[in-house]
């Protein structure tokens, strides 16, 4: 079977790169396969047949780029949504409009069957609940592009952990990634939570103002998105430190988890994932079972796309569980917000927030 497939937001991670990870003379002007018309792309069950932007110059580049019929190809998502018939929404759009797009989807007439809503979920906890109601009340399946989770060696690695083959009972978890604390640091806490099947309890935080994207990459209007950290206190007792003040540059991606039987170091920037087990008092290295060698995002990440979208057939064709659900995609959302709130606030912040907190915006792309 095909299934057809319609995108909203013609712009990065919809297929035509991304500022900061991309060769900038390619960016907007040639398609880039880590995206979710690469992911399409790479799967002959799937077929990318319609696309909808305000920007008609963006959208004519995505369609010249990824080969949509110029019919095809809809200024404004309410006219896609109207003419088209789709199995698959792609929501590839800032986070602040996620809520609408896939709310707008989840209930039109084209009648998607699933949801490939890019991360962060949405940018207030509310708007992320509303999206996994109305799309629970039309029988559409929510799956959110926390692309990480759909790397063949991350999922080896959690079923190590939850089977507690190398940690045991997980104690302390150090984590380090570039600013800002949406826009990017949902990869490190969704990592976070997937690895340790946990949700946050307390958060404590600290922001400080500064934005990469603006300021060194030159990705448009202010927002309140920044820089930050803090410490996370997890439902199953684990420890967690959060550090995303670094510029991209001089960042790297790292976790390190500390356990009653052993510990894990993970730098994704650097290509370096180590093990140790402990034995009698004494940390002694050896490989990770089933994983051969480290994740990378020149080879993992530039897959998990082509990963995901397999994963959308799966779960379109009843073979799979939805391995990234809106509900799993709230709890690393949870945790950024409680970090802003309790910057500003100056207290801790209990996880689940209660309203209004629920209902505090902040803004990214």
């Amino acid at each position: 079977m095909t299934y057809t497939a319609g995108i909203i937001g013609t712009g990065g991670i919809a297929g035509m790169g991304i500022l900061g990870m991309h060769d900038e003379d390619r960016i907007g002007r040639e398609k880039i396969t880590a995206s979710h018309a690469g992911g399409f792309d790479a799967q002959s069950e799937i077929e990318l047949v319609a696309g909808a932007d305000v920007d008609q110059a963006k959208l004519d580049r995505f369609g010249e780029a990824w080969g949509i019929d110029p019919d095809r190809r809809y200024v404004g998502h309410e006219a896609m949504l109207a003419a088209e018939s789709l199995d698959i929404v792609s929501v590839c759009t800032p986070s602040y409009l996620h809520r609408r797009h896939v709310i707008d989807a989840a209930q039109s007439d084209a009648d998607p069957d699933l949801i490939w809503c890019e991360k962060p979920i949405a940018s207030e906890v509310t708007a992320a609940s509303e999206m996994v109601s109305v799309c629970a009340q039309t029988d559409t399946e929510l799956l959110v592009n926390h692309s990480f989770r759909f790397t063949d060696k991350l999922r080896r690695l959690r079923t190590l952990v939850q089977e507690d083959e190398i940690l045991g009972d997980p104690r302390s978890v150090a984590t380090q990634f570039r600013m800002e604390l949406l826009r990017n640091s949902t990869h490190l806490l969704d990592t976070l939570v997937y690895l340790l099947d946990a949700r946050a309890e307390t958060v404590s935080g600290y922001v400080t103002g500064e934005n990469e994207a603006v300021e060194s990459l030159q990705a448009g209007s202010r927002v309140d998105d920044a820089g930050g950290g803090g410490f996370v206190v997890m439902d199953d007792g684990t420890f967690v430190t959060v550090d995303c003040t670094i510029p991209r540059e001089s960042s790297s991606m790292t976790l390190q988890f500390l356990g009653s039987e052993g510990k894990l170091y993970l730098n994704n920037d650097d290509g370096e994932w180590r093990y140790w087990r402990l034995e009698d008092g004494e940390h002694v290295e050896e490989p990770l079972p089933g994983i051969d060698g480290a994740w990378t995002w020149e080879d993992d990440y530039e897959r998990a796309f082509s990963n995901a979208a397999a994963h959308i057939v799966d779960v379109l064709e009843g073979r799979a569980e939805n391995g990234s659900t809106g509900e799993e995609a709230t709890r690393s959302l949870e945790i950024i917000i409680g970090l802003y709130l309790s910057h500003h606030t100056g207290g801790r912040v209990e996880i689940p927030l209660a309203r209004p907190l629920r209902d505090v915006r902040v803004t990214s792309w």
